[in-house]
């Protein structure tokens, strides 16, 4: 092992377009898994923060709520916060309205919040305000139609950035007691109450998880007496989201192969050259007893040390491009198309480890390739050459 290690120190491939052409697929392999990770970080917590990870409705209510309220603190509550993955349990009101700006009418959906507390104070999305030419201190008329018509005049706080809407309309959040007083219920009643989960629970796996672990918990706990909560998770409401951060991921499995091929192929026909030129150390080494293995071994450290210094360079070059696109949001999206209005990035460092491992085994796998040339090698015909 040691005379192995001593030759490939002094053996290298000398072609430099394979080293830049493994560091490239590994710059793009690490943007991909970056790319990928920042879009599932960026719009599962933007599905959080508009209806949270799981909502907790009447059985016969739909995904807002209906005309019917549940409880607020139900006798199981406890029960539901202690189950895994659980953060915060907190109680909405929706209500969906009609704006009246000047000419135009515009449907939305009103959102009470604890966490909005001035008193018919509303924010609004940033989309609605570039329609409109609202700003932050002017005035919203809204019309609520129910079994009779209700006028609220709300003053506007601030604007938010999001590229979420509900079939309803756009989400505008205003506190959670001035829905109430406009519903007539009382302090403890709400449409529905939303369950915020920790991020590694958000996955599509884990939202179903623990979704029906919530499930289970109200209907076990609930008292003769009281109605059992239904528990949704967001994958229902935004199904075709979710559908799409799927594709994407398969896209980025796609990608990780196809790169690696890349790679690994252009890596071969570096070893390949550097076995043509060093046909004659082969029969030399053989001539001096090394088996067909061992002189593969030599070159397969020659193979791996290049592959090595391709992929330190790719990642050096991704993690830079991370950095420079996480805080400055150079290159920009529609978010009309993509749900966000830029390229996020994210550095997972756990799944870059795991891509960078496969990606050199199975370079490493395709390097045994070349090595069958050497056991076609006669020592006798080497020499004769020389």
């Amino acid at each position: 092992m040691r005379a192995e290690g001593f030759i490939a120190r002094r053996l290298r491939v000398k072609e430099k377009m394979a080293v830049v052409a493994i560091a490239i697929s590994f710059l793009v392999m690490i943007v991909a898994v970056a790319i990928s990770a920042g879009f599932r970080r960026e719009i599962r917590g933007g599905v959080a923060a508009v209806t949270g990870d799981v909502l907790l409705t009447n059985a016969t209510a739909d995904l807002t709520g209906g005309s019917d309220p549940v409880d607020t603190a139900p006798s199981y509550l406890s029960e539901l916060s202690a189950a895994p993955g659980v953060e915060r349990i907190e109680p909405v009101i929706y209500c969906a309205g009609i704006l009246q700006l000047g000419d135009d009418i515009h449907g939305v959906l009103f959102k009470g919040t604890a966490a909005d507390t001035a008193s018919l104070g509303v924010r609004i999305p940033a989309s609605l305000a570039e329609r409109f030419g609202l700003a932050p201190g002017d005035d919203l008329t809204a019309w609520f139609i129910g079994d009779k018509v209700k006028i609220r005049k709300w003053h506007i706080l601030s604007v938010y950035e999001s590229a979420m809407s509900t079939e309803e309309g756009e989400l505008l959040y205003v506190p959670i007691e001035d829905l109430r007083r406009l519903r007539e219920w009382d302090a403890g009643q709400a449409s529905l109450l939303e369950v915020t989960l920790s991020g590694r629970y958000r996955s599509r796996r884990g939202l179903e998880t623990v979704t029906q672990d919530l499930g289970w918990r109200a209907t076990l706990n609930a008292k003769d007496d009281e109605e059992p909560l239904r528990a949704v998770a967001a994958t229902e409401r935004f199904a075709q989201l979710f559908d799409w951060l799927d594709l994407i991921d398969y896209n980025v499995y796609a990608i990780l192969l196809l790169m690696t091929v890349v790679a690994a192929f252009n890596m071969i026909s570096g070893l390949l050259i550097l076995l043509f030129r060093h046909i004659s150390t082969i029969g030399t080494l053989k001539t001096l007893g090394m088996g067909n293995r061992a002189v593969a071994g030599v070159f397969l450290r020659v193979g791996a040390r290049t592959a090595a210094i391709g992929m330190a360079a790719g990642n050096l070059l991704a993690l830079l491009f991370c950095l420079i696109q996480g805080s400055t949001h150079l290159i920009r999206l529609n978010p009309e198309n993509y749900f966000v209005s830029f390229v996020p990035v994210h550095v997972n460092l756990p799944a870059i480890l795991l891509a960078d491992a496969a990606a050199f085994a199975g370079i490493l796998l395709l390097l045994l390739i070349p090595t069958l040339f050497i056991s076609r090698v006669d020592p006798a015909e080497t020499v004769k050459t020389e």
